[in-house]
């Protein structure tokens, strides 16, 4: 007879389905919350009367507000299980999107966009807690994959269903379906989703956050993923904050047209999430973390090069989606790489590098537009940039060669 190694293997395989969609959801509500209003970005200029650089500082204040909002979910769901700091994160969310909803200036926007992203840690953060109690090893890989499809397929979506919301309401209409989405997470929460962290296994381990903080710091390896997961997600945000405006203002495209785009373009981080997760059984996932950065640098690069030789569109859309399949294969295997050796602090460890991951995406993705978005390579420059931190990191505090293996 078998002995399950894992909690989650006692799952039955329609409830291991019920997990992968229930959590995929939940990681969802915050690609949804950061990428729903970036089709209207321009519609949000004209009618608030201000100038790029500030509206993207609302995306950069939802980021700012994810990151900490992990910082708070995450030891709380240690010390008190994942389902409380599920429903009240969720219920900040919720209150947030109204507030976004009836904004009439962009003071009061901001400060909802900050809350929103707040709210939104919740998901995330228990989440993955939630797969690291019930999984280990590959099978957490596996759970990690499947989850990213479902949550693959937000960013998707998430433009062009807001693109479409403006064809029959103005912008304050999506924080409206913002919030009608996070009622839904917290019904999910509240009848679907089980306490993966019993009582006993919340005082078994009998430490304080800052112990766990401490343990968490003084792990090298983790420390540079941290880094190397942070200045990936600066990229990706570099492109997310500055592709409304390069493509609807300068290329011409409608609403309608940018989100079918974007959608496109995610289609390339669930095509390198779900390829990754397969060839982590075969290549340690630290290589394949030193392959796609160095891909990634040759992309940003092409931005830029393709962009000053005048290659229009196409150089500027060919290197960019091959870019964004390069981050999809670099999130599973960051997550199992950062989880695989912190079992006993699952939540604070998926909440530091959810704020490592979005505090770097808010402080770096403004800085293409305080350099203007008249063409495409800005924004590749600060790609490339990113990626080439993110390679000194991976080298020179992560080193490859010394990264245990998962079993």
């Amino acid at each position: 007879m078998t002995i399950p190694s894992n909690p989650g293997d006692l799952l039955s395989r329609r409830r291991k389905l019920l997990y992968i969609l229930l959590l995929g959801a939940l990681t969802a509500l915050g690609p949804f919350t950061i990428d729903l209003y970036l089709p209207a970005f321009p519609a949000l200029e004209e009618s608030l009367g201000v100038t790029e650089a500030q509206v993207q500082l609302t995306l950069a204040g939802t980021t700012v507000g994810f990151a900490i909002g992990q910082l708070v979910v995450g030891p709380f769901s240690d010390r008190f299980g994942r389902r409380t700091p599920l429903i009240l994160a969720t219920a900040l969310h919720i209150a947030a999107s109204v507030g976004a909803a009836l904004s009439t200036d962009i003071t009061m926007l901001g400060i909802s966009r900050v809350l929103m992203g707040v709210g939104a840690a919740g998901g995330g953060v228990v989440a993955m807690a939630m797969v690291r109690d019930l999984f280990s090893g590959y099978a957490m890989v596996k759970m990690f994959s499947r989850m990213a499809l479902v949550n693959g397929l937000a960013p998707i979506l998430a433009p062009v269903i807001g693109s479409q919301l403006l064809l029959v309401m103005e912008w304050p209409g999506i924080f409206v379906f913002l919030a009608a989405y996070g009622t839904l997470v917290i019904v999910s929460a509240l009848f679907l989703v089980r306490e993966t962290l019993p009582p006993e296994k919340r005082r078994q381990s009998g430490m304080t956050a800052r112990q766990r903080y401490r343990i968490l710091f003084s792990d090298r390896v983790f420390v540079g993923l941290l880094l190397v997961a942070g200045l990936n997600f600066g990229g990706l945000f570099t492109y997310l904050s500055a592709s409304p405006f390069l493509f609807q203002d300068v290329f011409g495209f409608s609403p309608q047209e940018y989100g079918l785009l974007f959608g496109i373009n995610s289609l390339g981080i669930v095509a390198g999430i779900q390829t990754s997760a397969r060839l982590i059984r075969r290549v340690p996932p630290q290589w394949i973390i030193a392959a796609a950065t160095a891909w990634m640098f040759v992309m940003a690069t092409l931005i830029v090069v393709f962009d000053q030789l005048g290659f229009g569109l196409w150089g500027v859309l060919v290197p960019l989606w091959f870019y964004i399949l390069g981050t999809g294969f670099m999130f599973p295997c960051v997550q199992v790489l950062a989880l695989a050796g912190h079992a006993g602090q699952a939540g604070t460890a998926a909440s530091l590098l959810g704020f490592s991951t979005f505090m770097m995406a808010g402080l770096i993705s403004p800085v293409v537009g305080w350099l203007g978005i008249t063409s495409a390579a800005p924004m590749g420059a600060v790609q490339g940039t990113c990626i080439l931190l993110a390679m000194a990191a991976l080298w020179l505090v992560v080193r490859p060669r010394t990264v245990p293996s998962i079993h």
